[in-house]
């Protein structure tokens, strides 16, 4: 049996490997002559769940500015807001464009 003093100097096992954070993109929505203000407020609150507020926004940043950011996200869920946010839009017979692109 070994003395309870050397028990005590047993290294703890420690890890030291470095998980790398996952790259984020940003999900943008482009601004047309077609989609209506009501139906990008609408995907902003529903789909990225914008507060309203939030989500007039970036409504009016699209509209003026002729792209807005709705979210950062990993590529999976970017990927996935991208195509909901499109077939939302299509279902709707809207043009409204949304693309990602590293944060």
């Amino acid at each position: 049996m070994l003395p309870s003093a050397e028990l005590d100097e047993a290294p703890a096992a420690e890890s030291e490997e470095k998980t790398d954070e996952p790259t984020l993109f940003k999900v943008l929505l482009h601004n047309d002559d077609y989609t209506t203000m009501e139906f990008v407020v609408w995907v902003l609150a529903s789909v990225f769940n914008m507060p309203e507020e939030q989500a007039i926004q970036v409504m009016l940043n699209v509209h003026l500015q002729g792209i807005g950011v709705a979210g950062i996200y990993t590529f999976e869920v970017a990927e996935m807001k991208v195509e909901k946010t499109i077939a939302l839009a299509r279902e709707q017979e809207f043009p409204l464009l949304a693309t990602m692109e590293p944060a």
